[in-house]
């Protein structure tokens, strides 16, 4: 983080700085945790009330492992740590992450703020981005997918005054939390990349969806460039909010936006690993072909998102296609592809088990159905699909669509998957069997199964690939289906 000291920090978040004399507070803050386990010499630890665990009665622990001080909501008596009393922890953490950029800015080196949000594709097209900028300079994104109230400010206090890109990935499942967003980090760059029905429930309809996601291109300062996926009508539409130049990205429309710039592709197709290829086109008539390093057709738009935001950047389009295609692994449980050795079996995993959606589960079977497509011994086939969450009323048509558009496609064997006690999730994964039941023909007699834990579905895959020793599994589910923790146990944790 920037060079703040803890009176300025306490000014920052407008606190109360108890149990520190002057010279502690002209003490410089080394960082800024919420996790008492990573607080170190310099720390400033911010206590959160959680869902679980409270942070305020770990205040101590941190002030014995080296914490300055801790931002709290009310005193905390047992422990001479210096503290920052305020009204609300987390509100505090988002002050705390602004005043940390503003100073950054006030510096006047060249610094760019990159907000991403979307229904799908957030996390991918953050990875793919910061493999791009960081060849420009120093590049801070987040983790995984910090992207809420606590996971953008923690990343935007690793900025400092060497960082040239802080790419800020935003989520929302409300109105007004993007906009919330946009005033810790204000973006000069905002990438909108898909409105679906991810949390379609909790938003109400998907008009709803497309209002919470412009509200990173409200959230544009004055002079800022909305990068918009031509190809999606709600994200098109925001060209008329945006406050200053639109960039676009996309497979059909993005080449009809001549006079303001695009990024397309051409000929898109998959290898035999599901990796696509394809050429990329922008707006100056410069072609060039890509491989991505990594599979599923859907990462095709991701990775125009990214290369959009770097043309602006000015990276020619022959490094950025070089880019593209050595990054062969993004944040864990996205289109991973891995080998396990299983009880003695073998087979490939295609782990895309991170969350899921209509749009996503989709990409994760095309995926899967293109695995060694064009050799002349074909794998057999394994879906693997867990439920998808916040649909609102329409889910079980969703899942049963989900279902049907797996065995249509061609998946040789279908497992869903609900979880042991949670009758929502058994009534949605034996939805998604159904679609694909009804899918078979007559004499069809492929394998489909609904089971209600993941020790079933490792089971029921280890019978498979007992009888097909060249095999490959897709696995893709909410976080709630336990198919990232399946993945985890098949691998050992490795990617």
């Amino acid at each position: 983080m920037m060079r703040m000291k803890l009176g300025q920090a306490a000014r920052a978040v407008d606190g109360r700085l108890i149990n520190a004399g002057g010279a502690t507070a002209e003490e410089v803050v080394a960082d800024v945790v919420t996790d008492s386990r990573k607080a170190a010499e310099g720390s400033l630890f911010v206590a959160i009330a959680g869902e679980h665990v409270d942070g305020h009665d770990f205040v101590a622990r941190a002030e014995a492992q080296g914490a300055l001080a801790a931002i709290v909501d009310h005193e905390i008596m047992d422990t001479p740590c210096p503290q920052i009393v305020v009204r609300d922890t987390v509100e505090a953490l988002g002050l705390l992450a602004q005043a940390n950029l503003r100073m950054r800015r006030e510096s006047r080196a060249p610094f760019t703020v990159v907000g991403i949000t979307g229904s799908v594709g957030k996390t991918t097209t953050k990875d793919l981005l910061k493999a791009l900028l960081s060849t420009l300079g120093r590049t801070v994104a987040p983790v995984g997918s910090f992207n809420n109230e606590i996971g953008l400010p923690l990343t935007a206090l690793e900025v400092d005054e060497r960082t040239r890109y802080l790419i800020a990935e935003m989520g929302a499942n409300h109105l007004g939390e993007i906009a919330h967003l946009t005033t810790i980090a204000p973006p000069d760059v905002a990438v909108v990349l898909k409105v679906g029905v991810a949390h379609l429930g909790e938003f109400g309809s998907v008009e709803h969806i497309a209002q919470a996601k412009s509200e990173i291109v409200r959230g544009l300062l004055n002079d800022g460039v909305s990068v918009l996926n031509a190809d999606d009508a709600r994200v098109a539409a925001m060209s008329a909010i945006a406050p200053g130049r639109v960039v676009w990205f996309g497979l059909e429309h993005a080449q009809a936006h001549d006079e303001d710039g695009y990024v397309a592709a051409d000929d898109v197709a998959l290898d035999d690993l599901g990796r696509p290829v394809f050429t990329i086109v922008d707006a100056g008539g410069v072609e060039q072909r890509v491989t991505l390093g990594i599979g599923g057709a859907h990462n095709v738009m991701n990775a125009l998102a990214a290369a959009a935001v770097a043309r602006l950047e000015g990276m020619p389009l022959g490094r950025i296609a070089d880019v593209l295609s050595a990054v062969t692994t993004v944040s864990p449980h996205r289109m991973a592809v891995s080998e396990v050795v299983h009880d003695g079996g073998r087979f490939t995993l295609i782990d895309d088990s991170f969350n899921a959606n209509p749009d996503s589960m989709r990409a994760g079977i095309d995926g899967l159905v293109a695995w060694r497509a064009q050799e002349d011994t074909q794998p057999y086939r394994v879906a693997v699909l867990g439920a998808m969450l916040e649909l609102g009323d329409d889910e079980g048509r969703a899942h049963r669509d989900v279902g049907r558009y797996a065995i249509e496609t061609g998946a040789d064997a279908l497992i869903a998957v609900g979880a042991d006690g949670d009758g929502h999730l058994n009534t949605l994964a034996q939805a998604i069997a159904d679609g694909a039941r009804g899918a078979l023909g007559p004499g069809d007699a492929r394998p489909v199964a609904a089971v209600t834990n993941t020790t079933d579905a490792d089971e029921a895959v280890r019978r498979l690939n007992a009888a097909h020793a060249d095999m490959a599994v897709l696995l893709k589910g909410s976080h709630a289906s336990g198919l990232s923790a399946l993945a985890t146990r098949w691998t050992g944790g490795a990617r």
